[in-house]
């Protein structure tokens, strides 16, 4: 069995992002991160607290739930409803319990600059003792997507656009 290093940003969750209030005080220690293979990234001119209020209010809107909800992580749910011959083929059936998409958006930077990093994976039987996760490699709509919550935040920014 795999092991899962929680997920990120799936297409159809995060296109519509949009954020609350923007606060421009000064920014606590950032993290620094990495992009791992398979994972998406994009620059985004705003601040953490910006994007992370454009991740959640659309996850908000659209139904998804919110598993985590952190200062520079958010990490998302998304059942995955019927029959799916190519992800049972793929990864094997989901039988003894639900099937999600879990995703995990990591974010870090300064008030005009954030690097956010989105990775996803397919959860089988989620929360039974066969439990069994599966690293998703990025696709074009989960970029779609990550360009989504991008135009959102930065909506909601006073900064001048970055260029990804």
């Amino acid at each position: 069995m795999r092991q899962l290093v929680f997920i990120s940003v799936c297409s159809l969750f995060l296109a519509a992002c949009q954020s609350g209030s923007s606060q421009r005080s000064s920014l606590p220690d950032q993290p620094q991160l990495d992009v791992p293979a398979g994972a998406q990234s994009v620059n985004i001119a705003a601040d953490p607290m910006t994007v992370r209020n454009a991740l959640v209010s659309s996850a908000q809107e659209r139904g998804t739930v919110v598993l985590q909800d952190q200062p520079n992580m958010v990490v998302l749910e998304r059942p995955m409803s019927g029959e799916n011959p190519a992800l049972d083929q793929e990864f094997g059936p989901s039988d003894n319990g639900q099937r999600v998409i879990r995703i995990r958006v990591r974010f870090t930077g300064t008030p005009c600059q954030t690097l956010a990093v989105q990775d996803l994976a397919v959860i089988n039987n989620v929360r039974t003792a066969l439990e069994q996760s599966f690293v998703l490699p990025g696709n074009p709509n989960t970029l779609q997507s990550l360009q989504g919550l991008k135009s959102r935040a930065e909506q909601n920014s006073s900064c001048p656009p970055v260029a990804s």
